[in-house]
């Protein structure tokens, strides 16, 4: 089966989920090869990766390519495209994946596809257009396919794979050298998991009415062992920090359970949950849009009904 690059995304040398679903997804249709770029790679990372079916590991492990902002990588991937012909290259959606993708279609004359929420035969994407509110098929006509996907539209499915090892290396043009890394600020992880790859996750809205109500929410999520979301509505307003937006313009989650509290059920914050599992609305508008998209809706106040929700967990623990 020809072979399909993956671009892995890492942080501190632990694999990210993306990648995880990046390569399960490329199994599907060929011949998964993992590509590391930067330092942070061992036996942790190749066990991973090998778990989820990289074939091979095209290792780039020089600190220079994360000394600049993103042109190395597009380099990288570019040089490997034009020495192993690939089917195919799969890139998360992240903010950085998508300006990757695009320069790497510059570099390689190809088309490039950007959202696929997935791929069938033919590298056909499935890409949801207009904030959800309508579905295309797309597939790159020219080059080979650079396909960036957005992170929890595949479930991540395990099988082994070799993960043989490959040395790359790859010299930097001056245009990729324009930007420069200057400072890194590690944020501190905090007890929550990670929005993108929680399991639950519990959004608060408009409705919670301020920053110090958000308390609240965040009390019901550290029950449930969850993360913290918030509608563009609460992250605009000032009440929640942006980084834990869900919606079109912010992240997109895929959790096993998602409740919805004070959050109206706007398109653009449907585009970036709907495909959670279960999902749970509370709302004191029996209207709300959330509803139709809800598998369990409660109609109330949920400052009374997240309160009596967080108590009653907390029972049955």
């Amino acid at each position: 089966m020809s072979e399909i690059l993956v671009l892995v995304e890492h942080v501190d040398g632990e694999v990210k989920k993306v990648t995880l679903e990046l390569l399960t997804l490329a199994r599907s249709l060929g011949t998964p090869a993992a590509v590391w770029a930067g330092p942070g790679y061992g036996e942790p990372a190749k066990a991973r990766l090998a778990e989820y079916g990289a074939e091979k590991v095209y290792l780039a492990d020089s600190a220079e390519i994360v000394d600049y902002v993103v042109g190395p990588k597009a380099e990288l991937l570019a040089t490997l495209v034009a020495e192993k012909s690939p089917a195919a290259v799969l890139i998360a959606a992240t903010p950085e994946g998508k300006e990757i993708a695009g320069r790497l279609a510059i570099k390689t004359d190809s088309g490039v596809i950007t959202d696929a929420v997935g791929l069938s035969e033919g590298f056909v994407a499935d890409q949801s257009i207009f904030g959800g509110g309508v579905n295309v098929k797309s597939r790159v006509t020219k080059g080979t396919p650079i396909i960036a996907v957005r992170p929890n539209s595949t479930a991540p499915e395990a099988a082994p794979g070799a993960a043989a090892e490959e040395q790359v290396t790859v010299t930097l043009s001056d245009a990729a050298k324009a930007a420069k890394v200057v400072e890194r600020v590690k944020q501190e992880k905090g007890a929550r998991p990670e929005l993108t790859e929680a399991a639950i996750v519990v959004s608060g809205g408009r409705g919670v009415g301020s920053a110090e109500n958000f308390a609240i929410i965040e009390k019901l999520a550290d029950s449930l062992g969850a993360a913290v979301g918030a509608s563009r509505a609460a992250t605009d307003a000032g009440w929640y920090p942006h980084q834990f937006q869900v919606g079109q313009t912010g992240k997109t989650v895929s959790p096993q359970l998602y409740i919805a509290a004070g959050i109206s059920g706007a398109i653009q914050h449907r585009a970036g949950m709907q495909t959670a599992k279960t999902i749970v609305a509370i709302n004191k508008d029996p209207e709300a849009p959330i509803f139709e998209l809800a598998d369990f809706g409660v109609v109330g106040d949920l400052f009374q009904v997240v309160p009596q929700l967080t108590e009653e967990i907390e029972k049955r623990k």
